[in-house]
């Protein structure tokens, strides 16, 4: 099949959603399927855009082709620069769609921008698309934090509603995500499970080798949060708890990745004088892996309003790892059901800097209860979120998008 994807993330990006659209874009191209991306420029989770870049750009990459325009990024999150952000997206996207009609379309979401291009190429060409939901934007305006968010939830939730409504097949990466969805008018029918998968770069070096590489080698116990440094994190709290156990020798936190709030972080470390917190860049596929590996405790971090609006994408790969997870998340929320089913970790109320250094402490000095969390997590991962199982379920979705009238349901 000819099939186009419409997203705001891809390749080069390596957190987030990106590598898992660019691996489900390849997958399609290994099966024999002529796939074009329309997407932007990369900026996550850094929010910084490439020094140069053009109006338009088209480059391949493992026989996918990419097509990539000019969009707005902002410097800081609010929900007025988001606005632009996606109105931008929206306009410069909107002249990439391939004149040559595709078989099917699938529009990725988290960006109202992906989701629109996708329904407007499917109403263009008259074909059949799809959409997979990676986060709930309505929930996410309400729920991350971000300045201004909850104003204008309602019409944030009214436009992605109506972008989901109109997909012949709507994938979601959490189950939790299905009863929104339903709320909003998507029959539930037309509503398919689709899993993040754990990240299949190999490690390109050993856990002890990446702990000599990162300075690691003399620390007792590293809790390391990988990823994205944002308003959803709320990470204040983990150095609020790196402070409460700044007397626990040997234990050290590390912060290794990017985001609009890391600079803020780090000034509040040098303001608190936490000498047991790290912070180190983004890490590339393979070493990334490698450090996961060489960490003693991964640390899951989210605001005790994040709920029900997004499934952590670094979380599979968290279990592959084979360490033990502390999750500071809401009980109720997506994270806690998924690292309580896996059985590769624990669970503690977020904002509490007491909890969670205190489940830190009892993990740390527990090194069964660690193995057996990391052995679950891992076992976990090799069951139900290898990259071979979870984009066998894509392949499956692409072809019910495809197989649906073209006409969608209104």
């Amino acid at each position: 099949m000819r099939v186009l994807i419409t997203t705001s993330y891809y390749w080069p990006e390596s957190v987030g959603t990106a590598p898992l659209v660019t691996e489900m874009a390849e997958h399609f191209a290994a099966r024999g399927h002529a796939v074009d991306v329309v997407t932007g420029y990369p900026h996550y989770p850094s929010w910084t855009p490439p020094p140069q870049r053009s109006l338009r750009q088209r480059e391949q990459r493992e026989h996918v082709n990419i097509e990539r325009r000019w969009h707005y990024v902002p410097a800081s999150q609010s929900a007025v620069r988001r606005a632009a952000y996606e109105a931008s997206l929206l306009a410069g996207g909107a002249t990439a769609l391939p004149r040559r009609a595709p078989d099917a379309v699938i529009g990725v979401i988290p960006s109202l921008a992906a989701g629109a291009h996708a329904a407007i190429a499917a109403r263009l060409h008259r074909r059949p698309h799809g959409i997979i939901v990676h986060d709930l934007l309505g929930r996410a305006a309400e729920q991350s934090g971000v300045a201004g968010g909850a104003r204008v939830a309602a019409a944030v939730r009214t436009a992605e509603l109506a972008i989901v409504r109109r997909a012949v097949r709507v994938g979601v990466v959490a189950e939790g995500f299905k009863d929104y969805l339903k709320e909003g008018g998507v029959d539930p029918g037309r509503i398919d499970r689709v899993r993040v998968w754990a990240r299949r770069s190999e490690p390109t070096e050993s856990p002890d080798e990446a702990a000599v590489r990162l300075g690691w080698r003399r620390r007792a116990t590293v809790c390391l949060h990988a990823g994205n440094m944002g308003h959803k994190q709320g990470l204040a709290n983990l150095l609020e708890t790196a402070a409460l156990m700044r007397d626990d020798r040997g234990v050290t936190f590390v912060l290794a990745g990017d985001g609009n709030e890391r600079s803020q972080l780090e000034e509040m470390a040098q303001r608190m004088r936490l000498d047991n917190v790290l912070f180190l860049p983004v890490q590339p596929a393979g070493k990334y892996e490698a450090m996961l590996a060489a960490a003693d405790i991964l640390i899951m971090h989210q605001r005790a309003t994040v709920r029900d609006m997004s499934m952590p994408s670094k979380l599979p790969t968290y279990f592959a790892a084979g360490r033990p997870v502390v999750a500071a998340v809401a009980s109720d929320s997506e994270t806690a059901h998924e690292v309580e089913g896996s059985g590769g970790g624990v669970v503690v109320p977020p904002g509490d800097p007491g909890a969670l250094a205190n489940a830190i402490r009892r993990v740390a000095a527990d090194p069964d209860k660690r193995r057996r969390l990391g052995a679950a997590g891992r076992a976990y991962a090799d069951e139900r979120l290898s990259p071979p199982a979870a984009l066998a379920e894509y392949e499956r979705f692409l072809h019910r998008v495809a197989g649906a009238d073209s006409g969608g349901p209104g």
